[in-house]
């Protein structure tokens, strides 16, 4: 029985748990090199390295259903998530910082890969069926709000130390041992919360392996109807956005002279981690409320529009530079809310895919794609940049959208996918 879970006391936290590490590493990281010195083209191909880990997680994954308790994979990994960053912290003083900082964060990157996958499975473990789908959306939310923490409170804290002592390495190590400390609060919080609900079930086989093994479940997912042009839909959908991700925080950063907008790293964290995480989430918000109102098929194009034309505020600023902040405003919370409205369509697209046997399994793998799609390109985004200039390289950012548009027009998935039932 699963009856006396206490959900409400470790699923907010549990999911804060996963969110935080991942905007440090891939989001919060890109900020702290560029303040600390290190050039587009690096920030670029070796912060967007940092995503290996979610693109390989479908292959470790098994290994973690297989050996000891979901909950002592989280739990372990949280804490090595929480030395890492301590880790990172204390080595920015050093001359060779970045090679070592770039290293650290791969252990936490993959410990949180795998954290993620034992949270999860865990879920799916400790409540019941009713239970998964009412605190599908606490889930969410607090997910969300660990981004808002990282790219908003974190990069603010970064900003006000940078101004207090002046000495911008001194401001980040501080900075990344605050983080450090968060997550082992939220570690032992973890630790007392979550209940050993695997001690008194019998540990279930994953769904990847009844009667199969994981590598007849992995070939499957690759007989899927229309699985070249699914394949290339999901590699090329984010090809603009994993460009975009990577140069934004650089852009506001930069001088004027350099092309850039020439805000300070508090602004960036109140704009972006604050007011664009807030429009993320409710453009997130909707776009899950009309899908589930009209289905998919209605609303597929209108949301990766709405997803892709706000890179439009990004050429208009780069060639403009207008001097009121206002227009930055605005340009942030259009985009992220476009990114939060048209991104529910691209992940109700990929639970599609993985609909059926092994879906678990399959919705892993088409992740790991997703992830190999923002890595690829986002290597090569400051090359392109530097060689663009701003304005120019947001004008290529917005044509690279245009082969994912198309190639949704001939995705083959039933209208009404998504739409809740009147039953």
């Amino acid at each position: 029985m699963k009856t006396d879970n206490r959900p409400w006391y470790w699923i907010p936290l549990l999911n804060f748990a996963s969110g935080l590490p991942y905007a440090i590493i891939i989001s919060v990281s890109v900020i702290m090199y560029k303040n600390l010195g290190i050039n587009n083209e690096d920030i670029g191909i070796y912060t967007s390295l940092l995503y290996l880990p979610w693109v390989i997680k479908p292959l470790w994954s098994p290994f973690i259903d297989l050996y000891s308790t979901k909950r002592k994979w989280f739990l372990s990994m949280q804490l090595l998530i929480s030395l890492a960053f301590l880790i990172v912290g204390l080595t920015i003083p050093l001359s060779n910082f970045f090679v070592i900082s770039l290293a650290v964060f791969w252990v936490a990157a993959f410990a949180s890969a795998s954290n993620d996958v034992a949270s999860d499975g865990f879920y799916m473990l400790a409540l019941e069926k009713d239970q998964q789908s009412f605190f599908l959306g606490i889930r969410s939310t607090f997910y969300r709000l660990s981004m808002l923490t990282g790219n908003g409170l974190i990069v603010v804290i970064a900003g006000y130390l940078e101004q207090e002592y002046g000495d911008k390495q001194k401001a980040w190590s501080y900075t990344m041992v605050v983080v450090g400390l968060i997550m082992t609060v939220i570690t032992i919080y973890n630790y007392f919360s979550t209940p050993k609900i695997e001690a008194k079930i019998s540990e279930t086989k994953t769904e990847s392996v009844p009667n199969k093994s994981f590598g007849a479940v992995f070939a499957t997912f690759f007989q899927k109807k229309q699985i070249g042009l699914v394949l290339a839909f999901i590699l090329l959908f984010r090809l603009g956005e994993s460009q975009l991700l990577k140069m934004l925080t650089p852009f506001l950063i930069d001088p004027i002279t350099a092309g850039g907008m020439g805000l300070t790293t508090q602004d960036v964290g109140v704009i972006y981690g604050t007011f664009g995480v807030i429009s993320l989430t409710i453009g997130g918000i909707l776009g899950g409320i009309v899908i589930s109102r009209d289905g998919l098929g209605k609303w597929m194009l209108p949301m990766i529009l709405a997803m892709h034309l706000p890179i439009i505020g990004f050429i208009l600023l780069s060639h403009f530079h207008p001097g009121s902040v206002f227009y930055i405003y605005a340009t942030v919370i259009a985009e992220q809310f476009g990114y939060g409205f048209g991104f529910a369509a691209f992940m109700m697209y990929l639970i599609y895919v993985a609909d059926g046997e092994s879906k678990t399994s399959h919705y892993s793998i088409a992740t790991g794609f997703m992830a190999l799609g923002m890595m690829l390109p986002g290597m090569i985004s400051g090359y392109i940049q530097e060689y663009l200039g701003y304005g120019n390289f947001f004008i290529w950012v917005f044509l690279a959208t245009i082969p994912g548009l198309i190639l949704s027009r001939f995705l083959i998935f039933p209208a009404d996918f998504g739409k809740k039932s009147d039953i």
